[in-house]
């Protein structure tokens, strides 16, 4: 693939990205890879520290939760309650890069194996249809689609995950401020450290930001070649 097409891909595909994530009527429906890449951050981070995951659960209104069994406070259990928010954003660089290197391959591998590991997981009917849904969609593009579509769909997911992972933050603290919300990551969090729930939403905020920059750097550089 030439730069001029490179270039082209890039950019079309985080317009489209951005126009998802602005619009409510795209965005409901999208969400819910956000939701399911959130699930599995915590899910993740809760392998990593020796917890004991019993399932994950997602809902049509596009939330989720994890269950997991261990020690109820520490920094296992912190670290397991932060990993949520940041995991589409840090999933989001780590496609970037992958993708910067040519490496789409790689990235729709990555996701089958994502997809896979929380469809084992998943206890609820609308759970496992999302995470089907997604799959069919994986599947079509690596194996049905042709080859000069997987790389702009490898882009448009990659900035998907980059911009989409800012806006479930800003409305985690939307609904904070109206007094919902209150056993949120956040809030867990706040209970857990001591540190305030809104200083918890900042942290998601700047962690998330800081991947968008990271990653778009990395996305836009055959356009600024």
């Amino acid at each position: 693939m030439v730069s001029g097409e490179l270039s082209t891909i890039t950019l079309v595909a985080g317009g489209l990205a951005l126009l998802t994530v602005l619009v409510n009527g795209l965005w409901r429906p999208a969400r819910n890879v956000v939701t399911i890449v959130h699930e599995a951050g915590h899910a993740l981070a809760a392998v990593m520290v020796g917890r004991r995951l019993r399932g994950i659960k997602l809902h049509s209104d596009t939330s989720g939760v994890t269950v997991s069994r261990g020690k109820p406070e520490g920094p296992g259990m912190a670290f397991t309650a932060m990993a949520g928010y940041i995991a589409p954003s840090v999933l989001g660089l780590l496609f970037a890069t992958l993708a910067g290197a040519k490496l789409t391959t790689l990235v729709l591998i990555l996701i089958a194996l994502l997809l896979l590991g929380v469809l084992v997981m998943t206890r609820n009917a609308y759970g496992v249809f999302a995470v089907v849904a997604s799959a069919v969609v994986l599947g079509l593009i690596a194996l049905v689609a042709p080859t000069w579509l997987q790389a702009p769909f490898v882009y448009l997911l990659t900035w998907f995950l980059l911009i989409g992972g800012i806006r479930p933050v800003i409305e985690l603290q939307a609904k904070r401020r109206r007094g919902a919300a209150r056993d949120s990551d956040a809030d867990q969090l706040a209970r857990l450290t001591g540190v305030p729930a809104v200083l918890w939403v900042l942290v998601f905020g700047v962690l998330t930001a800081s991947c968008l920059i990271a990653g778009g750097l990395w996305l836009l550089e055959p356009v600024a070649a």
